[in-house]
């Protein structure tokens, strides 16, 4: 069944939904369409039997699939060209993107270059002088094929420096997708090493958004109930991948998770953005590693959250959720500690140095300083 709701972008979802992307585009006056994907996403036959569904459909397409890794600034200039190289021939032109959380941010971000100047850079969050966002944003419509981020309806696109890797969050309202079609059915192929990493990115924003300082009642719902889905089908998915229900959950979860973490993150997020600006790791992997050391710093300063995160989860106490992230963890086959993952300690005062200056931390529940972020990269190597 495919069902249609907002919240706050407009969402069709169910098995099956990404049959209904080309009639969409006409619907709203497009024929032309850019799909963004990422390099290993284009050779799966899926993809080349969807982009052959949408030319039947009568659209022209074009395709830009140069996302490689975690998304960088150069990938995001090829796409812009691509793009204005397909409106150079076409009366109108739109964009789907189509893949995880890397193609929907790069796709995000052409979209905002598409019409404003500058560099991407200029138009970082909280940057003092920033660009304004408030150009003609392209109509873009995103596609998910993972379960993680939850980009497809995230209103920033994180773009890191090709040189430094370290992360800029470009952040606006406009940037959100036109429309989002998620099909449970376009993760059904992703093998457990992936399904385990983007989850536990799920279950990382979940959690962070929970325990972001401030009050925001309805991110906390949301929040606590998308852990919950979370917890009971992340664990079925990575055994068995075919199960349309567990993946469907999962979906759903990580979509809650972004609406959720507009409250903020926090500690988590810093540790986990240095590890891929440093040792270029993977975001929902760094998340995994990272999540039970991090959150350790936290729980015995805001026992009470906890508490409801253990609940969330069908357990009782503070103590039993730090449990179950490790328990989790473990059964998820995700490294226990950054030994395990083959980072150096040479890299520590690195990783601290990128963490500190990332903003995420400046939400999380109790302040973290350097020094603190010494001891959890510390610890997390034992």
């Amino acid at each position: 069944m495919v069902s249609h709701f907002s919240f706050p972008t407009s969402i069709t979802f169910g098995s099956g939904a990404r049959n209904l992307v080309a009639e969409h585009f006409k619907k709203h006056g497009y024929t032309s369409v850019l799909v963004v994907t990422d390099a290993q996403l284009k050779e799966l036959p899926f993809f080349q039997e969807y982009l052959a569904s949408l030319k039947k459909a009568s659209l022209t397409v074009a395709l830009f699939a140069g996302v490689q890794g975690n998304p960088v600034k150069s990938q995001v200039a090829s796409g812009v060209e691509a793009y204005r190289s397909l409106k150079s021939t076409q009366k109108d032109a739109a964009i789907l993107g189509i893949g995880g959380g890397a193609a929907l941010d790069v796709a995000k971000a052409i979209a905002l270059m598409v019409n404003h100047p500058g560099d991407i850079f200029d138009y970082e969050d909280e940057k003092p002088g920033a660009l304004p966002i408030d150009k003609e944003i392209p109509y873009w419509v995103a596609m998910p094929t993972t379960a993680g981020t939850g980009s497809e309806v995230g209103r920033s696109a994180v773009v890191a420096d090709d040189t430094t890797h370290v992360k800029k969050v470009i952040f606006s309202p406009r940037l959100l997708a036109k429309a989002v079609f998620a099909d449970p059915e376009l993760t059904l192929g992703l093998p457990p090493h992936v399904t385990a990493a983007t989850g536990l990115d799920a279950v990382t924003h979940l959690v962070e958004a929970y325990l972001a300082k401030g009050w925001h009642p309805m991110a906390d719902g949301i929040a606590l109930e998308g852990l919950h889905l979370a917890s009971r089908a992340l664990p079925v998915a990575f055994e068995n991948g075919k199960d349309i229900n567990a993946r469907s959950d999962m979906l759903v979860a990580s979509m809650m998770g972004a609406v959720a973490f507009q409250k903020g993150l926090g500690v988590v997020h810093s540790c986990a953005h240095a590890l891929s600006a440093v040792v270029d790791m993977h975001h929902g992997l760094a998340n995994g590693i990272m999540l039970d050391y991090a959150l350790s710093f936290n729980w015995k300063l805001v026992p009470e959250k906890f508490e409801r995160l253990s609940h969330a989860v069908g357990l009782n106490t503070a103590a039993d959720f730090l449990a179950y992230i490790k328990d989790l963890k473990a059964h998820l086959k995700i490294p226990k500690n950054l030994a395990e993952a083959k980072i150096s300690p040479d890299k520590i005062d690195a990783l601290v140095q990128v963490a500190v200056a990332d903003g995420c931390h400046l939400s999380n529940p109790v302040p973290v300083k350097e020094s603190d972020f010494k001891e959890i990269f510390n610890k997390a190597f034992l």
